[in-house]
Order: C-alpha cells, then sequence, then structure tokens
C-alpha cells in the first residue's frame, strides 16, 4: 500500500495538472473577463494566474514605474527628496485627477510622489517626469528602458501618468514583476505606495486603494482606471512575515478590484491540506506571454447603460453596479471567502462587507508647495496653501452648487436651448459626454456625480425640473454655470 502512495500522488497530480493546462489554453480567448495574478512578493511564485500574461491597458498604475524611475534616481544620488520641482505648462495642462498647481508653482519631489501616488494626481507624475528625465519623452524612453532590464516583456510606456495612448501597455505578469522589483530595490522607500491619506491646505484625499486601513496587512501598492482599462490594482499585504502580491485588471467598480484582490489575498495566505496537488505554476517571470491586442472595455465601463459615470474615485461602493449581491457574482464565489476582521477570532466577514467598512483611523500625511520646511514654517506653509484655496473660491459658491442638479437635471435639452434664458444649463451637457469617454483621466468624472444620475432620462423628464428656477427668477441659470471651474479638483 505505502508503495502505491506515490503513484497515486503521481496520478493525481497529472489528472490535476492536465484540467488546469487545458483551462490555460482557453485563458485567453476570455481577454474581455479580469485578469487576475497572485504571487509571493520574495520568491516570485505563482500562485494563481488568469489571464495574466494577456496585454492591458495600465491606466494610472503606470505611476508605479514613475515613481521606481524617480526613487531609483535619488538611491543614485542624480537629486534627492527635497530637490525642488517646477510645474511646467505641460504639466499644469494635464487631464484630472491633478492637484491643479498654476505652472510656475514650486515643490518638492517628495511631496510630487506623495501627491502623484495618493491623489493619483496627472500632473504630479508630468512634474517628476520632467524633472529626471528632462521631458515627457525622455522620462518614458527611461521607463522602458527599466522595463526591459526588469524583464517586462509585454511593458510599453509613452506617458508618465497612464493617460489614455495606444502605446501604453502592459499585463498582470509585467505589474507583478515591477511591483515586486520595487519592494526588492527600494525597501527604504516604500512608505510611499501605503499612505492612507494626504492633507493638502484645507483638502483631505485618501487612498484609491480601498484595501489600505481596512484588510489586514494591506501595505500598497497603486490603483488605476480609463474606460478602455476598467478599474486596476496592484495590491500587496504581509502576514506572519509573508509577503503577497495581487494583481486585479478589469475589475468593474472601485470596490469590485478591492474585493477580488482580497479575496486573492485571502486564498493565499489560507493554508490548505492539498497544496501537494496543485502544480507548480513557476514564477511570475515565466509566465509566457500572449501575443493578442489588449482589450477595450470602453463601452462596458463608460457606455450610456451605466447609471453614473465610471471613475477610479469609486466611493459609491458596489451599490453603483447593482448591489453587494451583484458585485459579489461577479467577483466569484465570495461567500466562500471570510475574513477574520483585525486579526481576531470570529465573526467573519465578507470581502464587500469589508471594503464597505470605513477605513482605519489615521493621521493624513501633510502635504504643500515650495521647500521642505519643518516646524512652524511647515504649519505656516500649509496655512498659506489653505488661504490660496480659500482665495480662488469666490464666497457664495457652495450655495451656488447646491441649486447645481436643477440645470444638470436637462443634460440634452439645454444644448438645444442655449440661446434661452436657460444657457447656464447647457454648460453640464458635457459632463454625461465624459463619463461615456472617461479615458482621459482615471478620476475625471469623480467630481460630477449629479449629472449621470439623470443622464440616462428622458428628456422630457429632465427638462421640467429645469424650467422651475427659470420661470421663477432667471438670473438663477447664470449663477449655476460657475461651479464648472471646481470640477477640475479631482
Amino acid at each position: 500500500m505505502h508503495a502505491l502512495r506515490p503513484l497515486l500522488r503521481k496520478s493525481l497530480f497529472n489528472l490535476f495538472a492536465a484540467t488546469l493546462a487545458g483551462a490555460a489554453l482557453l485563458a485567453p480567448r476570455a481577454a474581455s473577463a479580469e485578469a487576475l495574478l497572485l504571487i509571493e512578493a520574495d520568491s516570485g511564485k505563482v500562485l494563481q494566474a488568469e489571464n495574466a500574461t494577456i496585454p492591458w491597458y495600465p491606466a494610472s498604475v503606470t505611476k508605479i514605474m514613475t515613481a521606481y524611475v524617480t526613487l531609483k534616481a535619488i538611491k543614485e544620488g542624480r537629486l534627492t527628496l527635497d530637490t525642488l520641482l517646477t510645474v511646467s505648462p505641460t504639466a499644469a495642462s494635464q487631464s484630472p485627477s491633478k492637484m491643479g498647481f498654476r505652472p510656475g508653482t514650486q515643490l518638492t519631489v517628495d511631496n510630487a510622489l506623495k501627491m502623484m501616488m495618493v491623489k493619483s494626481a496627472n500632473d504630479m507624475a508630468v512634474v517628476l517626469a520632467e524633472g529626471v528625465g528632462g521631458s515627457i519623452d525622455g522620462f518614458s524612453a527611461m521607463m522602458n528602458d527599466t522595463a526591459k532590464k526588469l524583464g517586462m516583456t509585454q511593458t510599453s510606456y509613452v506617458n508618465p501618468n497612464g493617460l489614455p495612448a495606444d502605446g501604453q501597455i502592459t499585463s498582470a505578469r509585467d505589474l507583478g514583476i515591477l511591483a515586486r522589483s520595487f519592494l526588492r530595490d527600494l525597501p527604504e522607500y516604500e512608505y510611499f505606495v501605503h499612505i492612507p491619506a494626504i492633507r493638502f491646505g484645507k483638502r483631505v484625499t485618501g487612498n484609491f486603494n480601498k484595501l489600505i486601513g481596512r484588510y489586514p496587512g494591506a501595505d500598497g501598492f497603486k490603483t488605476g482606471f480609463i474606460c478602455a482599462s476598467g478599474y486596476n490594482l496592484v495590491a500587496s499585504a504581509t502576514r506572519n512575515g509573508r509577503r503577497l502580491i495581487a494583481v486585479v485588471l478589469g475589475s468593474s467598480s472601485g470596490t469590485a478590484r478591492a474585493v477580488k484582490a482580497a479575496q486573492l489575498l485571502e486564498r493565499g495566505f489560507s493554508q490548505d491540506n492539498l497544496t501537494w496537488l496543485r502544480p507548480s505554476l513557476g514564477t511570475v517571470d515565466n509566465l509566457v506571454p500572449v501575443d493578442a491586442s489588449p482589450p477595450n472595455l470602453r463601452d462596458e465601463m463608460c457606455g450610456g447603460h451605466r447609471k453614473r459615470p465610471a471613475s477610479d474615485d469609486d466611493d459609491a461602493l458596489i451599490a453603483a453596479n447593482g448591489g453587494a449581491s451583484g458585485s459579489a457574482s461577479a467577483t466569484g464565489g465570495e461567500a466562500q471567502v471570510t475574513f477574520f476582521t483585525a486579526g481576531l477570532q470570529p465573526p467573519l466577514m465578507k470581502a464587500s462587507e469589508l471594503m464597505a467598512q470605513a477605513p482605519a483611523a489615521t493621521e493624513p500625511v501633510l502635504v504643500y508647495t515650495g521647500p521642505t520646511r519643518t516646524g512652524t514654517a511647515l504649519i505656516a506653509a500649509v496655512a498659506a496653501d489653505a488661504d490660496q484655496q480659500t482665495a480662488s473660491k469666490p464666497r457664495g459658491k457652495k450655495s451656488r452648487v447646491a441649486k447645481k442638479p436643477d440645470a444638470a437635471d436637462k443634460p440634452k435639452d439645454a444644448g438645444k436651448d442655449a440661446k434661452d434664458t436657460k444657457t447656464a444649463a447647457a454648460k453640464p451637457v458635457a459632463k454625461p459626454a465624459e463619463g461615456k469617454t472617461n479615458d482621459k483621466s482615471e478620476a475625471k468624472t469623480a467630481v460630477k456625480p449629479a449629472a449621470p444620475k439623470h443622464a440616462a432620462a428622458k428628456h422630457d423628464a429632465a427638462a421640467k425640473p429645469a424650467e422651475k428656477p427659470a420661470a421663477s427668477s432667471p438670473a438663477k441659470p447664470k449663477a449655476a454655470t460657475k461651479p464648472a471651474k471646481p470640477a477640475n479638483n479631482s
């Protein structure tokens, strides 16, 4: 009997391996599905891979490479975290999400990195690129050279922020390699990838990575979104000294990607008695690339069927995509994956419930413009930025913003009646359109949640709420045009 055990084990292993191999052959055909990858950070061992070598649009996970190249330059002594950089007209002209600084504004490499990694600020990515590489093209060449050295054979870059470009391509495999390289090569700077929130003046921005502060042990990395890519996330977590990296590409919402990443990580941390049955998937470097074009998820992510435009700042959680039950089915088998909250014993919690919780309380990291400051000088710099924010917003704007939905209810009719007294309602017509073509920025529509909720309404239904303020006081619609400016804050 003992002699038969090795043969039985080998037979079961071969059968299991053959089944997985057959599934792997079919995987490339499911290019429109999510791409998933789970690896060990130290060894690079692949624990799970689905569509992991299919090319994909990276969106703002591009900024992991931007941070890597910048921090390598610092480590090699070519600049420091205190080096002052200047916002150029090119940087200032980037699409949101961005900080929105005027050309000529100066800030340190340290602050630019924090703003880029937490707020996903596209303008800060360009500021860093120009400061390190001289220009976007020069820095992109550095990014591509670095990708080649790291073995990222499916990756090419044309910009430092991930804004839409045909040549901006990666894969889950390559992102796993990059995240692992970041942790291995830049351990002294890894805090940049797990800052929970930043405070600039009066504004506090939380990390778009919903695992930070929610999933026990979460300690990185970066999110990304454009319509063509769907919701992307590279995430890492450490438990009992073991660090795992999860990559999720093409999810349907910001919460769905976080739920899926949490599920992957939890499966990786959970040990079972059948690990010997699983065939080795090798290391992430040995995954065989698929020669294909990246799927374009624009219609699925930003089509007219959505109740609200997609954006990386998905505060609506799962509800925006059909409720918790719908998202659970979309992320697959959530009922079988539960978590010990805060490392304690039961009650257990589903991944969606974990992501719906408020993040752990933490003090936001201060960021500011100008040179490096400490003590009272830092307090003064933060106060100056807050005063600048207040000065840039005319009094009474908040009350006017509250009236904005009345005009936003009529995005289509307003375009026809531009010469009417309701001309102010015409401006919101651009907002639903951006929701449909929202690959100009991963968070571009995040500041415009009101307009998309009504964008699918019929023309006659949308027109009625807008006509009332026009009839009672024709001057009010004009006031509604002014809130268009704060939209750039995201």
